[in-house]
């Protein structure tokens, strides 16, 4: 099963680059590609990052790893909301926990 992992970072980045796998840093939670492929064309347009806050880009990072500042992760829940039957609470209670907290979240793609 394919999933996309998300965390809240407990810093914000810096110059670093974010190119390796480490989840457990992060406290993230595992989401099925199921849950989440069906809202890539959704995410379009929303503010994020590439692996490093020098590389912008407008969608989850698929298949990398996604910086998704404070002010966008609402961009996010409002997408999650919309389709919302149960199966993105856990994801939604993680952006909302972010975004009280001004922290960014990152993304580990498949």
């Amino acid at each position: 099963m394919a999933t996309h992992e998300f965390g809240i970072m407990e810093a914000a980045p810096g110059n670093e680059r974010y190119d390796s796998y480490e989840p457990q840093n992060y406290g993230c939670i595992c989401i099925d590609d199921d849950f989440i492929e069906p809202l890539m064309p959704d995410f379009e347009g929303i503010p994020c990052y590439c692996h490093t806050r020098f590389i912008p880009t407008n969608n989850l990072v698929y298949s990398g790893i996604t910086l998704i500042p404070p002010e966008s992760a609402k961009l996010f829940v409002a997408i999650f909301k919309k389709y919302n039957t149960g199966q993105y609470n856990t994801i939604i209670d993680l952006f909302e926990r972010a975004i009280n907290q001004e922290k960014y979240i990152i993304h580990y793609g498949l």
